[in-house]
């Protein structure tokens, strides 16, 4: 048989093909479990009766139904992308994402504008209504026990530009504001380096107070953690202790302090358990209830909570808190501050214990896990979308995924495609490792042969020998 070689010529396509021989994929294993677990608990029955009274009737064009809509989004944090216009060119690019959302190989899938024209249609409850109905899976899977929560911060780089930002009062730009002050100091044509050396000797060049951005008022200018100074979002989390589920999350100014924002966090995360704990008490009259019926008990943060009106007004709330102290320079003045003072003291001896030391260690691996999956490799940690509103809809959903991922992890022992992909290779270490060590052993004597070591198993084989699969490798920001 010789060897075709390709035409120079363009190949005239045929007018029509048959629908069998259109080109297909065998599926994604994670994506068609997804759809397994989806389907079993009724996810596209459930969104469509919450999203009927956002679609009309009869006028209009055909609108993105609502599985698909939801679908969509969770490719977002599964894929890491970090746009709506990426999640479009993604999901009409895979044949296995086309099989995910249960889009035909004849249909066209959704552009961009229609996933953002969806998104600004359904509001803000619906889309929490869908993060609490994944977090109910979690419950029924014992996933959430809501006990002891830690909650922390971290900041979104808004899709605004620092040199776009314009005073409040009189609207100027910065560049007019510049000009207008080296006028006013008696330069009266100054050039782009004179403004420069102008700026540098002003002090305290920017403050929320005197300057906004004029295509995002929720963003606010701040420092990020990299060092850079940028418009900016707060993301906050309440993470459930035991189980690493994100039971709560905001989305608020970033100029605001911890201290403000924590008991916002903490109230959302107290009536989301509460409605958990009610549901499991109906679902299981009889049996051990899976979500602790006393609601939030503890609640771990960092340094930046404490302050002595924070610890106090977490102490009314009948929650213990765990959250380590500022180095203080001399004695602190308790007059008329007797309520702080009892709850400083009290939440010092907690923290300077074992069992408060075991949970702030807690809170640095489950809530700081939380922010490195839903943010750097979730794909979010700069938004593409303007107004909280639009943000808090996108990131509900992105959330919702990371807490699917957790279930998935306890079933698969990989929580994302790509993590599927990580202990493929991970199980091809561990054969090669099983190979290694019998080439390795002396034919007479069975000791190991001291000229070729081969790959240390301690670092493949896993100790549990029961989940070979499950415990092969150990990463520390992939799901």
């Amino acid at each position: 048989m010789g060897m075709g070689t390709r035409q120079s010529q363009e190949k005239q396509e045929e007018i029509w093909i048959a629908n069998a021989e259109l080109a297909r994929s065998p599926g994604h294993p994670f994506y068609q479990r997804l759809n397994v677990l989806l389907d079993g608990e009724k996810f596209d029955v459930y969104v469509e009766a919450l999203c009927r009274k956002f679609y009309a009737e009869k006028m209009g064009r055909p609108g993105l139904v609502p599985g698909v809509y939801f679908r969509s989004l969770l490719i977002g944090y599964f894929e890491g992308i970090d746009s709506e216009r990426g999640i479009a060119w993604r999901l009409a690019d895979s044949l296995a994402l086309r099989q995910f959302v249960r889009i035909g190989l004849t249909e066209q899938t959704p552009d961009h504008s229609t996933i953002s024209r969806t998104r600004r249609l359904i509001d803000v409850e619906t889309h929490r209504a869908v993060f609490t109905w994944v977090l109910e899976l979690l419950a029924d899977r014992g996933l959430i026990q809501g006990k002891r929560v830690g909650i922390d911060a971290t900041t979104l780089e808004a899709s605004a530009a620092m040199r776009s930002i314009v005073r409040r009062d009189t609207g100027e730009s910065y560049d007019e504001f510049l000009t207008g002050l080296a006028k006013r100091s008696g330069i009266e044509t100054p050039t782009r380096e004179e403004l420069a050396r102008l700026d540098r000797k002003r002090k305290k060049r920017t403050s929320n107070k005197e300057w906004k951005s004029p295509t995002d008022a929720d963003a606010r200018i701040t420092k990020m953690k990299d060092g850079r100074t940028h418009l900016a979002h707060k993301a906050e989390h309440a993470v459930d202790l035991d189980t690493g589920a994100v039971v709560a999350v905001t989305l608020q100014e970033a100029d605001k302090g911890d201290t403000t924002t924590v008991d916002v966090t903490l109230c959302e995360a107290g009536e989301t358990v509460a409605e958990l704990a009610v549901r499991d008490a109906e679902l299981h009259p009889y049996g051990k209830p899976k979500v602790n019926v006393e609601g939030i008990e503890e609640v771990v943060a960092d340094k930046g909570y404490h302050s002595g009106a924070a610890l106090e007004r977490i102490e009314s709330y009948k929650v213990r808190t765990y959250i380590p102290e500022r180095q203080q320079k001399g004695r602190r003045n308790w007059e008329g501050k007797a309520g702080q003072q009892q709850a400083v003291y009290a939440n010092r001896r907690r923290v300077q214990g074992k069992y408060g030391k075991r949970l702030l260690r807690r809170r640095g691996e489950f809530v700081e896990r939380s922010f490195a999956h839903c943010y750097d490799t979730g794909g979010m940690r700069r938004t593409h979308l303007r107004k909280h509103n639009n943000i808090l809809k996108r990131q509900l959903i992105h959330v919702a995924g990371f807490n699917l991922s957790l279930i998935f992890r306890k079933l698969l022992g990989a929580g994302t495609p790509r993590e599927w992909i990580n202990r493929g290779g991970a199980l091809l270490l561990f054969i090669l490792a099983l190979f290694t060590r019998r080439q390795d052993r002396h034919p007479r004597s069975g000791r190991p042969n001291v000229r070729c070591r081969g790959i240390r198993l301690a670092n493949v084989i896993p100790s549990h020998g029961s989940e070979p699969c499950q415990k092969i490798a150990t990463y520390t920001t992939g799901c």
